[in-house]
């Protein structure tokens, strides 16, 4: 008789296809959304379906045809895919989702918002949202245009592997779903704003059982999680075989775009293209969770904005901007994202500028600077 002794989303995704069901005929043979299927699918043997889902799996199983439960036993088999490592991963892992939805919508929805205590001279009011998945999320509106969803979902995944295939399968549903929360917030008036394009995502590493070089090696992996996957695998991001993994950790992994911002004794931080990678070696002396989303929120917003100026510049449109965020606004920004300030300990600017870089949030201000300004002269 084959059993399962708690379900995770490799085993719900096995039993689906054992039954030969599209995924929204399983979630109807269920009782569940696809949204929920999705959910468990996309997080791998690292997600644990809730103890009522659980039951309604143990019992799918049970009513199962004779066949449908061969062909899960034999695809159960022992676990093929990467091999856990003898210890806790325990991440939490960080989204931002921004939006260009205009300066006057943004004054409208900051009317209902409290206002952030982040930088002082990039105005910005906050507010909390539901979201099905998430531990926490907030919606940040930045007087200059920008909306930033921000997203905290903590994951103990079985490898990073693991955590990679879930990072990327759950974009797929994360833009849609703050498509829409953005044009509810917005009501009649979402006509004409852009969609979420993209998600950049911070991780924040709280245990795990590797030491040394390894440890380096691993934070370089979150940061620059595509080599764990195959990204164009039909049905989704797909693991990669599990000596993949296996090999990095063991030979050591870099990247020429990504960029380290730790201090030795202190912290280990890397950051690349597609996200952030950070651990705490001594909380008082580290950096804080706090600064390092707010740096994150500060330069998506900027980021945001730049595009929506090069979107513009794209639609074979004028580019154009309130006065009070044209050119000098920009001018502005740049100063201070580029500058060190007096208050600023080492780890601030090493953090600020590996961001920065490999954000390419330099060149775009410039570059936005030069475009507005030459529309007004």
């Amino acid at each position: 008789m084959v059993t399962v002794q708690r379900w995770s989303g490799r085993e719900a995704r096995l039993l689906r296809d054992s039954l030969r069901m599209s995924l929204r005929d399983f979630a109807a043979y269920l009782g569940v959304s696809d949204r929920t299927v999705s959910n468990w699918e996309g997080g791998g043997t690292g997600y644990l379906p809730r103890a009522e889902s659980q039951a309604v799996l143990d019992t799918a199983l049970s009513r199962a045809s004779d066949d449908a439960k061969a062909r899960f036993g034999a695809a159960l088999g022992p676990e093929s895919g990467v091999p856990s490592v003898a210890g806790v991963i325990e991440v939490d892992s960080h989204k931002f989702l921004p939006v260009f939805i205009g300066v006057e919508r943004a004054r409208r929805l900051r009317a209902h918002m409290t206002p952030s205590a982040g930088t002082d001279w990039l105005e910005s009011s906050a507010a909390r949202v539901d979201h099905p998945e998430a531990q926490e999320c907030s919606l940040y509106a930045f007087a200059c245009g920008v909306a930033v969803f921000h997203l905290v979902q903590p994951h103990e995944p079985a490898s990073l592997t693991e955590l990679a295939v879930w990072r990327y399968r759950s974009y797929a549903s994360d833009l849609p779903w703050a498509r829409a929360k953005i044009r509810d917030f917005l009501g009649d008036d979402h006509s004409g704003v852009p969609h979420p394009e993209y998600v950049l995502s911070l991780y924040w590493l709280t245990s795990s059982p590797w030491t040394g070089s390894t440890y380096d090696t691993v934070l370089r992996l979150l940061s620059t999680p595509s080599v764990l996957v195959d990204r164009g695998a039909f049905g989704g991001p797909a693991p990669l075989d599990g000596s993949v993994e296996a090999s990095l950790l063991a030979t050591g992994f870099d990247h020429p775009e990504v960029v380290p911002f730790g201090v030795r004794g202190v912290s280990t931080g890397y950051a690349g293209w597609s996200g952030v990678a950070y651990a705490s070696h001594s909380r008082e002396r580290s950096l804080t969770i706090d600064e390092l989303i707010t740096c994150e929120l500060t330069v998506q917003a900027l980021w945001c904005f730049t595009h929506q100026i090069q979107q513009m510049i794209e639609d074979r449109q004028d580019p154009s901007m309130p006065e009070q965020y044209g050119w000098r606004f920009l001018r502005a920004a740049y100063s201070r994202l580029t500058t060190a300030r007096a208050q600023e300990t080492a780890q601030h600017v090493l953090m600020r500028e590996a961001i920065m870089k490999t954000s390419g949030l330099a060149e775009r201000l410039r570059a936005g600077q030069d475009a507005l300004r030459e529309g007004v002269g």
